[in-house]
């Protein structure tokens, strides 16, 4: 076995594999992370994925992690496992710019609290994953560090707007990454590079330390999510459960307690399957053919799958999300765009009221039905198009040109304006060799059962695998 062929083999393990070696003694977690550093040093260039590496920050943590099992025989599942995070979350010592030459020298005194639960589990922060500015593309380039490309074809985008993290976990440069999703930001690119990611329900996971705008990172913002993108679905809870809980700031009163997954038994699972061309959800043949043919593997696999889904009015789904949107944006924008305060809060409490009608569609759906799949975007990975921003650049599909943010809305927005939990797991790989993802959406705050059909479909289809640049 060559050297390079070993360290692939473990930088691409899953953290639930990683975990075992460390637990076993055939491997430390100082190793782990020169493993991870060397791939950075020799794939990262290419890519352009980690942004900035906090080296000796590292090595420490991993030390003291391996000090931490010696000494005490602690066997956290984290505890030692390398992680990147995007560049978009506070991190404390460590560069976080939001992809704005703005914050190019901006270092948090404090950790945003998802980070600081994580470092508490033992894991090891490598560095900071690549994004648009401000989180606001489904490309990631930026003027500070440039553009990332997919490990599955470089002349492609990696997605975005965590496209860094996605790259980074697809080509093994981190055991994981913790990205964000407001409009599809974790789900685009975890379908686009070929591995997992999450999108909790809202408010499951805290997301203070959230930069969007100069200024930012004390609040929250509306519809935003934060959560892990991973090799494995089975790594995605493991993480997801690391992070789940309340502000600090709220915890003297809350708790979280996630409902279990609805069935163990997979024939007792009830899943609906979205596929129909409503107007903006144009599929390309590849992706319908694979999202066909995962669909007939879960259903051999024992649940019940019909084509139905939920009696939600898409169209209001995607006008509201885009609003909604919109308005969570414009702290990076000009507000004056909006008219006066008074105004737009009306019309922000207003679409919470449609929002609330949504809401009542989706429950009644789920008193019948335990999940809904549905694709991630309508294409896989395209070539990079340096030539405007989400609402100036479109792709054609099939026969119609549709914008970048129309195909971002259509599959994403029904969902995540409701703040519903979504996984997304690699599927299969089109004829050209892109990876092609699905997600499985759950009902609000039972995360764990959209993870469990999830976990039978990655069994049914394969899950990740290593693109070939990584090997």
């Amino acid at each position: 076995m060559s050297e390079h062929t070993a360290t692939t083999s473990w930088a691409t393990a899953s953290v639930a594999e990683q975990s075992a070696a460390l637990r076993a003694g055939q491997i430390t977690a100082r190793d782990l992370v020169d493993v991870y550093l060397e791939r950075i040093d020799r794939l990262n260039p290419q890519l352009n994925a980690v942004v900035t590496v906090d080296v000796d920050g590292a090595r420490r943590a991993a030390d003291t992690a391996d000090a931490r099992r010696r000494d005490g025989g602690e066997h956290s599942p984290l505890l030692g496992i390398p992680f990147t995070v995007k560049d978009a979350i506070a991190t404390a010592g460590v560069r976080t710019t939001a992809g704005s030459v703005a914050l190019r020298e901006n270092v948090p005194a404090e950790d945003a609290p998802a980070i600081g639960r994580l470092r508490d589990a033992g894991a090891v922060l490598l560095g900071k994953s690549n994004l648009p500015q401000w989180s606001s593309n489904i490309q990631t380039r930026n003027d500070l560090f440039g553009t990332t490309s997919n490990p599955w074809d470089p002349a492609r985008t990696s997605g975005g707007s965590s496209g860094g993290a996605a790259a980074a976990v697809a080509a093994g440069l981190s055991g994981f990454d913790i990205g964000s999703d407001l409009g599809g930001s974790i789900r685009i690119p975890s379908h686009f590079c070929g591995i997992g990611g999450h999108r909790p329900s809202v408010g499951l996971v805290p997301q203070r330390g959230y930069i969007d705008h100069i200024g930012g990172g004390t609040t929250g913002t509306d519809l935003n999510v934060l959560g892990p993108m991973a090799r494995s679905v089975a790594d995605l809870r493991l993480i997801l459960l690391a992070l789940a809980g309340p502000d600090p700031h709220d915890a003297p009163a809350w708790r979280v307690e996630l409902p279990a997954a609805r069935h163990r038994d997979p024939r007792e699972w009830r899943v609906g399957v979205w596929l129909d061309d409503t107007p903006g959800t144009v599929l390309d043949d590849d992706v319908r053919l694979l999202v066909d043919q995962a669909a007939a593997a879960l259903a051999a696999a024992g649940p019940r799958v019909t084509t139905l889904r939920p009696a939600v009015d898409i169209d209001a789904s995607r006008a509201v999300c885009a609003e909604l949107i919109a308005a969570a944006i414009l702290p990076s924008r000009d507000a004056s765009a909006v008219g006066s305060a008074a105004d737009s809060h009306l019309r922000w409490l207003r679409n919470r009221e449609r929002v609330a009608q949504l809401r009542a569609a989706w429950r009644a759906w789920f008193a019948e039905y335990d999940v809904l799949i549905c694709p991630v975007m309508s294409v896989p990975a395209f070539p990079h198009d340096d030539g405007g921003g989400i609402g100036e650049l479109s792709l054609r599909v099939g026969d119609r040109d549709v914008s970048h943010r129309d195909l971002a809305h259509a599959w994403n927005a029904p969902s995540g304006v409701v703040g519903l939990p979504s996984t997304t797991v690699p599927v299969g790989l089109t004829p050209d060799g892109l990876p092609v993802g699905v997600q499985v959406i759950g009902p609000y705050l039972e995360d764990l059962t959209a993870l469990a059909v999830a976990e039978l479909l990655e069994t049914a289809t394969g899950g990740y695998r290593v693109p070939p640049l990584a090997v």
